[in-house]
């Protein structure tokens, strides 16, 4: 899978996890079998920048941690070129915030909010309960090999 990736924080030092994505991308690749071409948009962006896309798109005034568009809803469509699943903007600063929280490192949050969005562009969901056991079971199964918790 193809990551493109877009660092709008003015920090270079987060495209550190660049590599990190690529690997989490061909884990989801693996794990969830998609055998065309796929590529997804990943952009870094600040606590300020995700409230003002939340609130423009989702009409909710606060920030976020990630916030997905899919391109296409989890259909495969046939052509030549790669499958673009869409866009996954994460929030840098809730990275940092939410490590601490959760007692775990800002790689594991990055990779959290990474696969998550990435389940969420190929049209993984958690508004009911037995869809959000089958996404976290998923995300954790793709991610805990890649990054201890």
């Amino acid at each position: 899978m193809n990551c493109v990736f877009k660092n709008k924080t003015r920090d270079s030092s987060w495209k550190q996890y660049y590599p990190l994505m690529n690997e989490i991308a061909d884990a989801v690749e693996q794990q969830c079998q998609i055998e065309k071409k796929a590529c997804v948009s990943v952009i870094l962006v600040k606590k300020k920048r995700i409230h003002e896309i939340n609130r423009q798109y989702r009409h909710l005034d606060r920030p976020t941690d990630v916030i997905t568009f899919a391109a296409s809803e989890g259909e495969v469509f046939d052509f030549d070129e790669e499958w673009e699943l869409g866009d996954i903007f994460i929030n840098v600063d809730a990275v940092v915030a939410q490590a601490k929280e959760y007692g775990h490192s800002e790689k594991r949050e990055i990779g959290f909010l990474f696969v998550h969005g990435l389940l969420h562009c190929l049209g993984y969901d958690h508004m009911e309960e037995a869809e959000e056991q089958e996404m976290f079971a998923l995300q954790r199964k793709i991610l805990d090999p890649i990054v201890s918790r």
